[in-house]
């Protein structure tokens, strides 16, 4: 598969959490990731489409994996459940998944200038690998 042309980017903001988030990935574990919708609108991102594939790297910019987006969806925090948390494969339950999530969000919202609230809007993007590299 050629990706020269796809989007390349990490999970996370540090070393350890993006690779192992890479790892669940790679096994199959995670199949979604979300992000603020004030993120996206402060940086001038395009949202994820359905059908769009990008190439997802280690820490180190190595390239790991084609992933496929499957689905987006754009909900307030509060109104993200069990059912759709899980997906992300990182959490055992829906109180550790928002504790987590919170927490992110607080610290990404005062770098980039956003509050975060209950009714903050997430892109939540499921995927599936198309290859793996």
């Amino acid at each position: 598969m050629d990706i020269s042309g796809l989007e390349k980017w990490h999970f996370e903001v540090t070393q350890s959490a993006c690779d192992h988030l890479l790892e669940l990935v790679l096994e199959g574990k995670k199949r979604a990731t979300s992000s603020s919708l004030p993120a996206y609108e402060i940086e001038g991102e395009p949202l994820p489409e359905e059908g769009s594939m990008s190439v997802i790297t280690g820490w180190d910019g190595i390239p790991k994996c084609v992933i496929r987006t499957t689905r987006v969806q754009v909900l307030p925090f509060r109104d993200i459940t069990f059912d759709t948390a899980v997906l992300e494969g990182e959490d055992e339950c829906l109180a550790t998944w928002r504790g987590r999530h919170e927490k992110f969000f607080r610290e990404e919202g005062m770098e980039l200038g956003y509050t975060f609230t209950e009714d903050m809007p997430v892109v939540f993007e499921e995927f599936e690998i198309a290859e793996k590299l």
